[in-house]
């Protein structure tokens, strides 16, 4: 498995935007929609026009899988998401073309078919080594969203409500904070 890791800098955030913008304005909404929100790409690939548009908050029915002593189940939670008016803004201008009933993130394959997670994922790398990041991938969009709301506010309780996780601690590592933690110490030592 692959650990992925929260974009902390600003201004790569900006520039992984900007990349994505000049490319392709649905990809730089998807990118702009996960830092926006925290969902994870499975609860944002199926959002629809109708769900979003013209509308200053939404509600999504997130999925998870748990495996609880190896038995995996789907555990679902409804959430009321706000849409900030960055996002919402964006959102505007990208449904002008759409119907109602079609998906935000909209592959040109079939017929009114969101993109797949795959996809998400190449675009997201695509972005990530042009503006020279690493350790990439779909959920760096929900990290990266915690990881800015932590700076923000310093309120783990918060994001672990945000997150629907059964501890702190395990926020906090999700977000990447341990991590900065554990490298600070690192090189801290000095014999």
């Amino acid at each position: 498995m692959n650990f992925v890791q929260p974009i902390r800098d600003i201004d790569k955030v900006k520039e992984v935007q900007k990349f994505l913008a000049e490319r392709n304005k649905r990809d730089e909404l998807l990118f702009c929609f996960g830092i926006y929100t925290g969902l994870r790409i499975s609860d944002i690939l199926p959002v629809k026009k109708s769900d979003v548009h013209n509308k200053n908050v939404f509600y999504i029915v997130e999925t998870k899988t748990k495996n609880a002593r190896r038995m995996s189940r789907k555990v679902t939670s409804k959430r009321r998401i706000p849409i900030v008016p960055e996002l919402k803004k964006m959102i505007s201008l990208h449904c002008k073309d759409l119907s109602e009933d079609e998906y935000l993130f909209k592959s040109r394959q079939g017929r009114n078919q969101p993109i797949t997670r795959v996809r998400a994922y190449d675009i997201l790398r695509e972005a990530a080594f042009a503006c020279g990041l690493s350790e990439i991938g779909t959920h760096t969009l929900r990290k990266t969203f915690g990881y800015h709301i932590y700076q923000n506010t310093k309120d783990i309780a918060l994001l672990q409500d945000i997150f629907n996780h059964s501890a702190p601690y395990i926020t906090m590592k999700y977000i990447g904070v341990n991590q900065d933690a554990v490298e600070a110490a690192y090189r801290q030592l000095k014999y």
